[in-house]
């Protein structure tokens, strides 16, 4: 068990508590490693009825994975083969999967920072399971910002988000609070912070198989305070925007348009990896015909490729190493992107017999 992830059981409820606060609690391969050992020994004790993910920071439930890892390791190892790199993502996505079809309510508090392999634990839960956020959740899928794309079964739940919204938050990386989230479909209940306290001696004192309920009337008098969607008055943009035939014209179609919000998206696309915004349009294209275990072989496949390509070191050592906020993307332009250069990072790393998540099924 990882010294970062703490366990409890409470009247039939698994309570998990991510507690790395300094790093905002952002995963490794020991925390991903608890949290699977832990879900599949409650997965099968009748003494637990649903399960709880929680953080001990104040600041974050889970900012994503450990990126100065990614960056120490993918550098260790010509063209980005480390076995430890190997390990951590195909276990972090069979952990994804784990979450998606667990048989008994998941519930994650989404308060504070929510990002990338945050998300992947939070986001991935069964239908019986709750995400709940408050007015100080920063919510984003950010990886393009990185050279990445958005990973952890976001190909899966972004690509199911209403019109093209899925396309607005993997192209721009950019960060929602609590009533875009809800609005979006990436959230269920809207708690004020204030009133977080009242909710965890609530998880304390009821069982386990009464707790997803009690939580929906508990959330019930507080809903209207989540305050306005900025995306959906923006929808009509998004859809028309996002919704162009490439990349490039989606930033040309956002060009046109002299709003503020179609210029913040357009100036955060302008940051981005050309490259990475391209195979992200490609993956979530793909991904709205596929299943949870299909997209996660995908995107198993599209790690493997990103970091022998070098993208995500340069993306990483710009904005996390050295902190420049220089990267030196490759291609530098987005008219450099040849759709050749998109599609090889779409052909299979390993036949279907030997793929590491050739175990996974819906």
């Amino acid at each position: 068990m990882s010294e970062f992830v703490t366990t409890r059981v409470a009247r039939g409820t698994g309570i998990i508590t991510l507690d790395r606060p300094r790093a905002l609690n952002s995963l490794s391969l020991g925390m991903v490693r608890a949290l699977t050992e832990t879900l599949l020994a409650w997965r099968d004790d009748d003494r637990v009825n649903a399960v709880v993910l929680t953080s001990s920071s104040e600041k974050a439930l889970c900012a994503g994975g450990d990126i100065r890892f990614f960056y120490d390791a993918g550098r260790a190892t010509p063209m980005g083969g480390s076995a430890l790199l190997e390990d951590f993502f195909t276990e972090e996505y069979a952990l994804n999967h784990l979450i998606h079809f667990y048989p008994k309510p998941y519930i994650a508090l989404m308060d504070g920072v929510v990002m990338g392999g945050g998300m992947g634990i939070a986001q991935g839960g069964p239908e019986t399971g709750l995400r709940i956020v408050t007015e100080r959740t920063k919510m984003a899928m950010p990886e393009v910002n990185i050279g990445l794309f958005p990973d952890v079964g976001g190909s899966h739940f972004l690509a199911r988000a209403p019109g093209q919204l899925g396309h607005y938050l993997g192209l721009t990386g950019l960060t929602i609070g609590a009533a875009d989230a809800l609005y979006v479909g990436l959230a269920d209940l809207f708690i004020p912070f204030s009133q977080l306290p009242a909710l965890h001696a609530l998880i304390d004192a009821t069982e386990g198989a009464a707790l997803a309920a009690a939580l929906r009337e508990f959330a019930a008098p507080f809903t209207s305070q989540a305050g306005d969607s900025v995306l959906r008055s923006q929808r009509g943009a998004i859809d028309a925007h996002f919704g162009a035939a490439s990349v490039g014209a989606v930033m040309a179609s956002l060009a046109l348009d002299g709003g503020a919000f179609a210029q913040a998206a357009l100036a955060a696309m302008k940051l981005r990896s050309p490259l990475m915004m391209s195979v992200t349009r490609v993956m979530l294209a793909r991904a709205r015909g596929m299943d949870v275990a299909a997209c996660l072989r995908m995107e198993r496949d599209l790690v493997r490729r990103t970091f022998e390509h070098g993208e995500v070191i340069e993306g990483v050592r710009a904005l996390v190493i050295d902190k420049d906020n220089a990267p030196r993307w490759n291609p530098a332009a987005l008219e450099q992107v040849s759709a050749e250069m998109v599609e090889a990072f779409f052909a299979p790393v390993w036949p279907a017999h030997a793929h590491p998540l050739r175990a996974l099924a819906d």
